[in-house]
């Protein structure tokens, strides 16, 4: 019989890949890269999402006694509020070892926080050291938001001292922004007789503040970093996460350090003798 003949299969021949497929392909890359630069610019965010996402699958919501650890390191610490946490369980509070709360006050020239007089008493109430603050909005001037303030918030001998809120950047001049934001801090010091507290973030301190008001303690929120990018002589407390939680709040608040022991903290409270409760005096608002 004759040899049986082997032959070789040819493969199939392929098309090239047609142009929907290179569309495809390129869309998915690009959207990749897109997505990498977003998350990239805001992962701090994101990640942040996405704990709170986890923890609220994994816990089935928040009950109020969830407890962040205390940063290592430091020994006064803190926390400042405002109507965004809703009604505070203060004794609890002051259980876990929060030693001074700063309680939002007020905001730009017509706005009051609704829980602020509740806050205010039941904090104090419960031994917290307290101190309250003004949000700064830069499209309303200096004065007209000191008023407001001291309207608002009854400093007494003891408590610790304003703070302004500068963070906004909804305005189009800096130095229209910086000259406001001193007539606020001037006029507070004249009315409640002692220096106010600046807080900012580290980001627009840097960008739009530093240099002007070094005169003024500093309070800076820096997130997600072993330690503030400034040197120790520049800032007094440290706001290192917004995400913090503390038994006797039922969600998240910032959760802050002081820079020195308990001592030195109230070291900074209104002195007896400069607190009034009567306006600042026509001069010193010009």
């Amino acid at each position: 019989m004759p040899a049986a003949r082997h032959t070789a299969k040819v493969p199939p021949h392929r098309a090239p890949p047609g142009p929907w497929r290179r569309v495809l392909l390129a869309g998915l890359l690009l959207g990749l890269l897109l997505g990498g630069a977003y998350y990239f610019r805001h992962q701090v965010q994101l990640n942040r999402y996405a704990r709170r996402a986890w923890a609220a699958l994994t816990k089935g919501g928040l009950t109020g006694r969830e407890k962040t650890p205390l940063l290592t390191g430091y020994s006064v610490h803190g926390i400042d509020v405002s109507s965004y946490q809703g009604r505070i369980d203060w004794p609890t509070v002051a259980r876990n070892r929060v030693r001074f709360a700063f309680i939002k006050a007020s905001e730009g020239g017509t706005l009051r926080d609704p829980r602020f007089a509740r806050n205010w008493r039941e904090a104090r109430a419960a031994g917290v050291l307290c101190g309250a603050y003004h949000y700064f909005q830069p499209n309303r001037g200096g004065q007209l938001q000191a008023d407001l303030f001291v309207r608002t918030v009854p400093l007494a001998p003891g408590d610790l001292p304003p703070v302004l809120d500068v963070e906004a950047a909804n305005f189009h001049d800096v130095a229209v922004l910086r000259r406001e934001v001193t007539r606020w801090l001037r006029l507070i010091e004249a009315h409640y007789g002692v220096r106010p507290i600046l807080y900012s973030n580290h980001s627009f301190y840097k960008r739009y503040l530093a240099g002007h008001f070094d005169n003024y303690p500093l309070w800076l929120a820096h997130y997600e970093v072993e330690r503030p990018a400034l040197a120790t002589s520049k800032w007094i407390i440290w706001q290192h996460s917004d995400e913090a939680y503390v038994p006797g709040i039922r969600g998240v608040v910032d959760f802050n350090v002081f820079q020195g022991n308990f001592q030195a903290l109230q070291a900074l409270r209104v002195p007896a003798t400069a607190a009034r409760a009567a306006p600042a005096p026509a001069s010193a608002r010009r």
